[in-house]
């Protein structure tokens, strides 16, 4: 059944094109991409600066999410 799938689907007879009518995708010049930089040139870090940094915004979250838990009341701290 799938024996001639990839024959039958290059057939000419599913894709009937003019010369005239199909853009011409060859005449196009092709650019290249602007070069990507990497995240020590954005940031100007290095990795271990970088590591820090994000283990310091961590212990911020999970303090400021005590906290809060705190102060609604959704925990109560036993030597208060």
């Amino acid at each position: 059944m799938l024996d001639n799938l990839r024959d039958q689907a290059s057939s000419s007879a599913y894709f009937q094109e003019e010369e005239g009518d199909a853009p011409s995708y060859e005449a196009q010049p092709v650019t290249a991409s602007p070069a990507r930089r990497s995240i020590d040139e954005i940031t100007g870090m290095g990795a271990s600066q970088r590591f820090i940094l994000a283990a310091i915004f961590l212990m911020f979250v999970c303090l400021l999410g005590s906290v809060l838990l705190v102060i609604t009341g959704r925990v109560v701290l036993p030597f208060l």
